[in-house]
C-alpha cells in the first residue's frame, strides 16, 4: 500500500511539472505570436488553466515531502503526548478541510460538465477540463492528509523536516 501511495503522490508530482512545462509553452506562443503578429486565442487562459492545475496537482507531493509551511511556535514546545495530542488534532482538522476542498471542487466539475459551462473567452473551453486539475489535486491531497494522520495515530509517521528550515533556523 505504501508504494502505491507514494507512487500516487510523485504521480501527481511529475503530472504537475508537464503542467508546467505546458504552461511555459503557452506563455512562450503568447509572446512569439505577439513578435510575429499573429493572435492565438485562447494562450492567457490556458496558461490560467495550467498554472492553477499545476499547483493543486503539487499539494499532495509537497505535503508528503515536509515542503507546505507549517506553524511551529507552539509545537516546537510541547513533548510526549501533548505535542502528540495536537499533531493529531491537526491532521484531523486538516484531514476534514481537506476532504471538504475534495468534495466541493469535485462537485464544482461535475457541476459544470451537467450544465454545459464554458468559459466567457473567445476560447470557449468547457470549464470542466479545467477544473479536473483542482479536483484530482484536492482529492489527492485529501488522501494524503488521511495517509498522514493514519500514520500518526500508528506512531510510523516520520517528521520530515526540509532543508531550507534547518538552514533558516
Amino acid at each position: 500500500m505504501r508504494r502505491l501511495l507514494d507512487a500516487l503522490y510523485d504521480g501527481a508530482a511529475w503530472l504537475a511539472a508537464l503542467f508546467m512545462i505546458g504552461l511555459l509553452g503557452m506563455v512562450l506562443l503568447a509572446i512569439v505570436s505577439r513578435l510575429l503578429h499573429f493572435h492565438v486565442p485562447g494562450t492567457d487562459a490556458y496558461a490560467g488553466y495550467l498554472m492553477a492545475g499545476a499547483g493543486f496537482l503539487a499539494l499532495a507531493h509537497t505535503l508528503k515531502r515536509g515542503e507546505h509551511i507549517r506553524v511551529t511556535l507552539l509545537l516546537s514546545r510541547l513533548r510526549g503526548g501533548a505535542r502528540r495530542g495536537l499533531e493529531i488534532w491537526a491532521l484531523a482538522a486538516a484531514t476534514a478541510l481537506a476532504a471538504l476542498f475534495a468534495f466541493y471542487s469535485v462537485r464544482l466539475a461535475w457541476q459544470s460538465r451537467q450544465f454545459h459551462d464554458i468559459s466567457t473567452g473567445n476560447d470557449a473551453t468547457p470549464l470542466w477540463i479545467p477544473q479536473l486539475g483542482m479536483a484530482i489535486g484536492t482529492t489527492i491531497l485529501f488522501i494524503a492528509f488521511v495517509d498522514e494522520l493514519v500514520l500518526e495515530l500508528r506512531g510510523r509517521r516520520s517528521h520530515a523536516v526540509p532543508d531550507e528550515a534547518v538552514r533558516n533556523e
